[in-house]
């Protein structure tokens, strides 16, 4: 059995039916993210179906017609992608893919993707790679623009799902279009914006956490979302530094927040540059605030430093400092 390196200590290795359990709970974690877009969830509900699936992809490997390969984040089942379709004689086949969320912001899907269909064209000659997409599906699609592939049109209510017909996007890619080098070259460049991508969401929940504008009511405690729950958060606005986990630092600004001392209050990012190394991250932030204290407007701006690590659960942010007047 090969073993694939995928790099961020993945790997990508044939899904076989002696992986049913735990294809079957990687399955229970992914229903929610997989269930919208694709019936691929549904054909796994116990371990009898969710071997009949595995089983069912090691018969039509055996024909050359279909195969499935699982992605292994450290160690755990998170994903996979597959030849849907594999027609050797025509020289079309098709590649799919899922993941759970524990894999996403990686670029696994990408890179997987891409060992599949370099194989295709250079060990199996094939001619074309599609890519068929539920049109909505936007993280789908943006794999298959990582991947380099060409939108060829859309099959109007093509697809039956869960009642409603969907509209399918067919995108596509040509064996002569293939540059392995470019394609390894795009597919890093995708995980870097996937990353990048997924800390700014983080910044965006922080710094959205204390907003209680128009008569909202903060959500402080997103604060324990996108940290580490040993995270360190610093205010040197001072002559020296305050130092606060996470439980002192959420307290004071929550009581200011809901207790009327501070009202239309909002911060948001103006600048920013962020390096991404592997499994950390640094964000150098310019910010500005402005509300309302003690019934008098103010307004402020700021720099923040902020450190993010790579966890089992995806990125977090695990210390920030910051200086503001």
């Amino acid at each position: 059995m090969f073993t694939l390196p995928l790099g961020d200590d993945a790997q990508l290795r044939p899904l076989e039916p002696r992986h049913a359990e735990e294809f079957l709970a990687h399955i229970d974690r992914a229903r929610p993210h997989v269930d919208p877009w694709i019936p691929w969830a549904t054909f796994s509900t116990d371990l009898a179906s969710a071997t009949a699936v595995l089983q069912r992809y090691a018969g039509k490997q055996a024909e050359d017609t279909a195969r499935i390969y699982g992605i292994w984040l450290d160690g755990t089942l998170v994903g996979g992608v597959m030849f849907t379709r594999f027609d050797s004689t025509s020289g079309v086949c098709e590649v799919g893919c899922w993941l759970e969320a524990a894999g996403e912001g990686r670029g696994l899907v990408t890179r997987a993707s891409r060992a599949l269909i370099d194989w295709a064209f250079t060990e199996r000659g094939m001619a074309r790679v599609e890519w068929w997409v539920a049109a909505g599906n936007a993280r789908s699609v943006d794999v298959a623009r990582r991947l380099g592939m060409t939108r060829d049109g859309v099959l109007r209510r093509h697809s039956l799902y869960r009642g409603v017909r969907r509209d399918s996007e067919v995108w596509s890619v040509l064996s002569e279009e293939w540059s392995p080098a470019e394609a390894a070259a795009a597919a890093s460049e995708a995980s870097v914006s996937d990353v990048k991508a997924e800390l700014d969401r983080l910044m965006r929940a922080f710094l959205g956490a204390f907003a209680n504008t128009g008569g909202s009511r903060p959500n402080i405690d997103v604060i324990r979302e996108v940290f580490i729950p040993e995270g360190m958060i610093i205010a040197n606005v001072g002559d020296e530094p305050v130092i606060y986990d996470i439980d002192s630092f959420i307290e004071p600004r929550e009581k200011v927040l809901t207790d009327g001392t501070m009202t239309e209050f909002s911060e948001w990012e103006v600048a920013e540059r962020t390096e991404i190394f592997g499994s950390i991250a640094h964000r150098f932030s310019e910010y500005r605030k402005a509300g309302i204290l003690n019934g008098e407007r103010f307004e402020g701006e700021g720099r923040k430093t902020t450190q993010f690590v790579r966890t089992p659960a995806g990125w977090r942010m695990s210390s920030m400092a910051w200086d503001d007047v």
